[in-house]
């Protein structure tokens, strides 16, 4: 499905700032908002900060982008969505990798208690060093 069917079924509006912003999303490894920001004045021009952040908003609202916010790092969006994935995150350069859902369907980890709530997502995030840092320890 095109980027603007998926706008129009969500309720929003189709402009050139929401479709850049998909676009680089898509295109980019767990961007945060400054290089997204980058990424859609690439391509259309001037956009305003706080647009692309509204927008990201919007798009993460409706399930076309996921926010993905390790510790210690700012929110990271993906357009991978519906799935319940996982993610790597490396300790050193903040690297973000996706793994798929340790076992089974979602939420693919069952909680010891659940407290009488219902859960339907479980959010991982393994914390390591990624290659290209391990790499550079070897040197």
């Amino acid at each position: 499905m095109e980027d603007e069917d998926r706008l129009r079924q969500a309720g929003l509006r189709v402009t050139a700032a929401r479709l850049a912003i998909m676009q680089t999303v898509r295109e980019g490894d767990h961007l945060d908002v400054d290089a997204v920001h980058r990424g859609v004045r690439e391509r259309v021009g001037h956009v305003s900060l706080q647009a692309v952040y509204d927008s990201l908003h919007a798009l993460h609202r409706e399930g076309l982008l996921r926010r993905v916010e390790p510790a210690g790092s700012p929110a990271r969006y993906e357009t991978r969505v519906g799935d319940n994935h996982h993610h790597l995150v490396c300790r050193r350069c903040g690297r973000v990798a996706d793994v798929d859902c340790a076992v089974g369907h979602a939420p693919c980890l069952d909680p010891a208690s659940d407290a009488g709530y219902l859960v339907d997502e479980a959010d991982v995030i393994y914390w390591g060093v990624c290659p290209e840092c391990r790499s550079e320890d070897a040197r």
